[in-house]
């Protein structure tokens, strides 16, 4: 009689690197970053649209922060990618794992797996960046999870319209991890869909902080979208920022810094 054997669990990667996170509740730390691939969601202001597939090769950091990338085909096993972390994982260095994508959660069944064992290997806390539509998914995967960075999309910018879905994924975060709240906004904002964003967050916590991202507008060649986002106008900004008040206790307006520093 033959022993069965387990397959070992395989991601579809886009690179692994060592960075300073430039956006939301943990902006200006250090962190290792694991990109997935695929998404499900075609946000007009995307600037990540080369994740929505899977690249037939990830690239790799060799060194943290030195950007010396290396080509692996994809998908990449588990233990393969514990040795990549492993690596990057220099002492004192990293304030935490980066999960982001394209859409982590797509890889809900592989991170079942390997959180547990990169939270053990390393110690570091592990940071989940999301669309914020996947409740399902996060059921599975919330127990490893440290802190929760929830994009809540605006139909009026990004073109997608998930509120109930946001709702439940909210409630469900809010309950286990730290968790907050990104919205891009952008010169086509509308101001009712900003308040009823509000309303949704403030029934789960209005203590649960909120961060309004004017967006970072594409370059030409990089546009997809018959509709490109333009940032807004700064009094708009402020206008907005004063009506989300009303019923939440932090909302802060933060762009994109990584851009800014010119940091990947």
């Amino acid at each position: 009689m033959t022993a069965k054997t387990t397959a070992e669990p395989t991601a579809r990667l886009v690179e692994v690197f060592s960075a300073i996170q430039g956006e939301g509740l943990n902006v200006g730390t250090r962190q290792i970053f694991i990109r997935f691939a695929f998404c499900d969601l075609r946000c007009h202001f995307c600037d990540s649209a080369h994740t929505w597939n899977a690249p037939a090769s990830c690239r790799i950091e060799r060194s943290p922060g030195l950007r010396d990338f290396e080509s692996h085909p994809n998908p990449v096993p588990l233990t393969t990618l514990i040795e990549w972390v492993e690596r990057q994982n220099l002492p004192c260095l990293h304030d935490s794992i980066s999960l982001t994508g394209g859409e982590p959660l797509l890889h809900a069944p592989f991170l079942q797996e390997f959180l547990p064992k990169v939270r053990s290997l390393t110690g570091l806390p592990i940071y989940l960046e999301t669309g914020g539509h996947r409740p399902e998914q996060l059921a599975t995967i919330l127990p490893y999870l440290d802190s929760v960075g929830m994009d809540l999309k605006l139909p009026s910018v990004s073109g997608e319209s998930h509120w109930q879905a946001h709702s439940q994924f909210l409630q469900l975060c809010h309950s286990q991890s730290e968790t907050f709240v990104k919205i891009i906004i952008s010169h086509r904002t509308d101001l009712a869909e900003l308040e009823r964003a509000a309303l949704l967050v403030a029934d789960v916590s209005p203590e649960i902080p909120v961060f309004l991202q004017p967006v970072t507008p594409l370059a030409e060649s990089d546009q997809f979208s018959q509709t490109p986002a333009l940032a807004p106008a700064p009094a708009d900004v402020l206008t907005w920022q004063t009506s989300m008040k009303r019923f939440l206790k932090y909302v802060r307006v933060v762009p994109q810094t990584h851009k800014m520093l010119n940091q990947l």
